[in-house]
């Protein structure tokens, strides 16, 4: 015959009930705080929209140099964009030119 304590009977479902509870908060910190949790999604859509940014930048510096070298094409040679290019390459000035030599801060 088994005879347990009402003390016996308190302190086992006191216990249950803890060990219930660090599992609770064991998994629930975990949900939030670990590598897919709550908080790294929300980093990962930070650095989505940083990215997004980053990606829409790039998107018009690439349309600008296409369009640009579209004008050197040899079909069709834009003058101003060759008497450009031979200027800033050869370091020349044409004399008809007004140069304004800027100081360096």
């Amino acid at each position: 015959m088994v005879v347990r304590t009402r003390r016996q009977r308190i302190l086992q479902a006191m216990g249950l009930y803890a060990a219930a509870a660090a599992l609770i908060a064991y998994f629930g910190f975990h949900a939030y705080h670990g590598e897919r949790g709550i908080h790294a999604k929300q980093q990962f859509i930070a650095q989505i929209d940083d990215l997004g940014g980053q990606l829409a930048t790039l998107r018009k510096e690439k349309a600008e140099v296409a369009r640009r070298v579209a004008l050197l094409r040899a079909e069709a040679i834009d003058p101003d964009m060759l008497d450009e290019r031979a200027r800033e390459i050869l370091n020349f000035v044409d004399p008809r030119d007004l140069v304004l030599i800027l100081g360096r801060p």
